[in-house]
């Protein structure tokens, strides 16, 4: 089946590369680029979407280093095979609202990543760019009221509850903000249904995982790290779970049942739900 492009947005301000670069990411995402399939040469693409072979060759190499494609001297540029290679998270999100019933779940620390993937989609509801019919966000997050194997003082790996405190904090706040911008959408009357939960359980999350319209996985580790924190007015050294640059590994669903995406995704999906539906206990965002 020869690619066809969507056409694109006559009102999108954006420089022409990431246009270019946005429809075909879109397409790999959706599965009419599939994975190991050839792209349409340079020319070729720049006859699809009227722009300059410079443009197309700009798009491109944001599709690589975003790892979606991948160029082979000499024969073209290839979508790569993206079952289990580290991929952005943020695009990927923001595809994901263009659906017309937005899931999202998402385990880990913090949900500061997560806070920072959802604003651009966000932002694009607010001025009508995007306009799906419901969102709901499950966030399942460690219980900071009692230690953890991490964050701990350094000098004796020892709980400290101002090293929780502080967690605590930086966990309701990226919450709360998430929780606010989404409701503020069904307030404004942009989205008719959103729902934003929270859950906490005892456990130390020693990973993160986003769950996204249950056909898509990110999957990453929280390498433990020393690091130096200020908690309660006072500097301390401390092990420190870090996520900012963690890895995140891509898994899809694809039209083979047996294939690693699907139980991938499969897996991530019944995981979740277990622990959200068994140990995870509601959390009040303005009970505290």
């Amino acid at each position: 089946m020869t690619f066809v492009p969507d056409p694109l947005d006559p009102d999108d301000d954006r420089p022409p590369y990431e246009q270019v670069a946005s429809s075909l990411g879109a397409a790999i995402r959706t599965r009419r680029l599939a994975p190991g399939e050839k792209l349409p040469s340079h020319k070729k693409l720049s006859e699809m979407y009227g722009f300059a072979r410079a443009t197309i060759q700009r798009a491109l190499r944001d599709l690589e280093d975003e790892g979606l494609v991948v160029s082979r001297k000499g024969s073209g540029v290839y979508v790569r095979n993206r079952t289990e290679r580290p991929a952005g998270l943020r695009p990927y999100v923001e595809q994901a609202f263009s659906s017309r019933d937005v899931t999202i779940d998402f385990a880990g620390f913090s949900s500061e990543t997560l806070h920072g993937a959802l604003q651009e989609p966000l932002d694009k509801i607010r001025v009508g760019r995007l306009t799906p019919s419901s969102i709901t966000v499950r966030i399942l997050v460690p219980d900071m009221s009692v230690p953890q194997a991490a964050p701990v003082r350094r000098e004796d790996c020892a709980d400290d509850v101002r090293l929780r405190n502080r967690m605590h904090d930086i966990m309701v706040g990226y919450t709360r903000s998430i929780r606010d911008s989404i409701a503020e959408l069904q307030h404004l009357g942009l989205v008719p249904d959103t729902r934003v939960d929270v859950r906490v359980h005892s456990g130390t999350q020693f990973f993160k995982l986003y769950v996204i319209n249950s056909e898509d996985v990110f999957f990453g580790y929280y390498p433990i790290k020393p690091n130096k924190v200020v908690a309660q007015g006072e500097a301390i050294e401390i092990y420190d779970l870090v996520g900012k640059d963690t890895v995140l590994f891509h898994h899809s669903v694809n039209d083979s049942e047996s294939s690693s995406g699907t139980q991938q995704v499969e897996q991530a999906r019944m995981w979740f739900d277990s622990v959200w539906e068994t140990i995870g206990r509601d959390f009040d965002l303005d009970g505290q």
